[in-house]
């Protein structure tokens, strides 16, 4: 496959063949719970279920085919912060290919480990993406290796758009295909794959708000603020220019959604749908729940683009979440420092039927008399209305504020 051409659907079918024996035919499937929630018929393609637990993998497995012999025998350099180095580590691993991946310096410890565990050199170098991209620039000119390109490059654009291929095939007729714009090679794939296959199926892409290149879309792409995002798998400050081309005139709209519906989304995959999802993965739900008027009735696809979040994080993540919702009350309370307090107001939230999950009692330095101490408490609740109820019956008998 040259490089030099566009992308076209013949290209994605060739890559749909090459790498079928090679990666995991994600299944397609309909989530009740998020469809009740939203108001449309949503259907999720679970990527989180790729050997290395992102879609990433197919364009990572379509280029390293495609490479000639002498090309294999130089080795070659990726830059990613995660999930495109891991796929390029599994199949460069698969192939007897000599791997080097560039990451920024703070990519999460978990996906660095991760990439070394397919035998990748890993290279931990510049703050961002575009510091690590020149890092890898001087590597690779210095050692002769062959670049992999994470999204802005005809043979990962081909093997991206595998994807669509098979949620085509396997789900009823799309009226809304949702997908992440980081650099943009999946959404540049999928479109031109739908649009063989599905040609009314309208191409909505999402960013976060910041990395919003395209928030002006169809007008031309302005700067991105950049900054750190937990949706770090789309931290992209510009999309590709090859991936522009292919996607830009079959793409209906582009959304921008923010860090906390981003977030939201992760929490209501892990609950309603019982996915894990890093957030690039969660993106594309957390704009089905941010602009529900344009989706309500409609059957709406969506990719679990990647899992690869780190443990402390997805737990926070739940947790703020839960804190947002009013599922947990987080209280202190100044407290008359004498016998049989600390008993009432355990049995007041029990009784509303509450749930302490968390009690700190200070006496001595907190507490603003020596006659008083502070009782910092949290609190599970039903939802927000049943920690309104808790909350009201303390404040009814002790000062209180509510974090």
């Amino acid at each position: 496959m040259s490089e030099v051409h566009s992308l076209t659907f013949a290209d994605i079918l060739a890559a749909h063949e090459r790498i079928a024996p090679h990666i995991v035919r994600t299944p397609s499937i309909r989530c009740a719970a998020l469809s009740k929630m939203t108001g449309a018929d949503i259907w999720l393609k679970l990527e989180n279920l790729q050997a290395v637990a992102s879609f990433k993998e197919r364009g990572a497995a379509n280029k390293l085919a495609l490479l000639s012999e002498e090309e294999k025998k130089r080795g070659v350099i990726a830059v990613s912060a995660g999930n495109h180095s891991q796929g390029v580590a599994r199949h460069a691993s698969l192939l007897g290919i000599d791997a080097t991946i560039v990451m920024p310096r703070h990519t999460p410890s978990a996906k660095v480990e991760r990439t070394r565990g397919w035998s990748a050199r890993v290279v931990t170098e510049g703050e961002d993406f575009a510091e690590a991209s020149k890092v890898a620039e001087v590597l690779r000119e210095q050692e002769g290796l062959v670049l992999v390109h994470p999204f802005n490059d005809i043979a990962v654009m081909a093997g991206q758009g595998t994807f669509a291929v098979e949620l085509i095939e396997d789900s009823p007729a799309l009226d809304i295909l949702v997908l992440p714009i980081g650099g943009g090679g999946l959404i540049s794939g999928s479109a031109i794959a739908a649009a063989a296959l599905s040609p009314t199926t309208r191409i909505i892409g999402v960013q976060v708000e910041s990395h919003a290149s395209l928030s002006a879309f169809p007008e031309a792409a302005v700067a991105a603020r950049g900054g750190s995002t937990i949706a770090e798998g789309i931290a992209v400050m510009q999309i590709g220019n090859q991936c522009l081309e292919a996607v830009g005139p079959l793409l209906d709209r582009v959304l921008v959604v923010t860090e906390l519906q981003v977030e939201s989304a992760i929490a209501h995959l892990a609950e309603q749908a019982k996915q894990v999802s890093e957030g690039a993965g969660a993106a594309a739900l957390a704009a089905v729940m941010a602009y529900p008027e344009i989706f309500a009735g409609k059957r709406v696809a969506l990719p679990i683009t990647g899992g690869n979040i780190g443990t402390r994080i997805f737990a926070n993540t739940l947790l703020r979440a839960l804190r947002r919702d009013g599922r947990l009350l987080s209280l202190t309370l100044q407290i008359p420092d004498r016998p049989g307090v600390l008993a009432d107001i355990s049995t007041r939230i029990g009784n509303a039927g509450g749930n302490i999950i968390e009690v700190s009692h200070q006496r001595l330095f907190a507490a603003p008399s020596v006659q008083t101490a502070e009782l910092e408490i949290m609190i599970e609740a039903r939802d927000g209305a049943h920690a309104d109820e808790i909350e009201a019956d303390l404040r009814s008998h002790y000062h209180l504020t509510r974090g």
